[in-house]
């Protein structure tokens, strides 16, 4: 199975504000990571981005798509087709029947993926804002993750698309 984290960022790697407030990312972004996890067919996230996703109007897009929640406490889940998992390796056991598993945050839970080496490529949707308090694209581990630029892909006239590949 592949496995792509996928994250729109502020121009200084953060995915969130401090109060979860994500509505500075673009509709445009939105489009490119939604396609890229129906296509997929199936999405891994925290729990604090589940509450977050599930909360908004467009998450409707996502009704087929298998989503698996990492957490290490139970909590009331709002489909059928959603799971929770206990870790990085235990949600990608979940998803074994797919070719590609997207990984999207949060901050912890991406670094965790990549601390465990879990991770083949990352898309990172780069947003014309900086943030200076919010939350980073990677927290809580400490660890080294080299990358060789694949592509990269104008969304608009003012956000960029970098995808790489995991060095090994």
């Amino acid at each position: 199975m592949r496995v792509v984290l996928y994250m729109a960022i502020s121009a200084n790697g953060m995915i969130a504000k401090k109060d979860d407030n994500t509505s500075w990312i673009s509709a445009t972004e939105w489009n490119s990571y939604s396609s890229m996890v129906r296509g997929a067919g199936c999405l891994i996230v925290g729990k604090r981005t589940y509450h977050i996703l599930t909360a908004q109007p467009e998450f409707s897009e996502f009704k087929d798509v298998k989503l698996v929640v990492v957490s290490n406490n139970d909590f009331p889940i709002l489909s059928p087709n959603h799971q929770v998992a206990d870790s990085p390796k235990k949600a990608l056991e979940l998803l074994e029947d797919f070719d590609t598993a997207i990984v999207a945050g949060g901050g912890i839970l991406n670094a965790s993926f990549l601390k465990e080496e879990l991770v083949d490529e990352v898309y990172l949707d780069i947003e014309p804002v900086i943030l200076g308090n919010g939350i980073k694209l990677f927290n809580g581990d400490d660890f080294e993750v080299k990358l060789e630029l694949l592509e990269t892909k104008q969304l608009s006239s003012n956000e960029l698309q970098l995808h790489y590949k995991i060095v090994k």
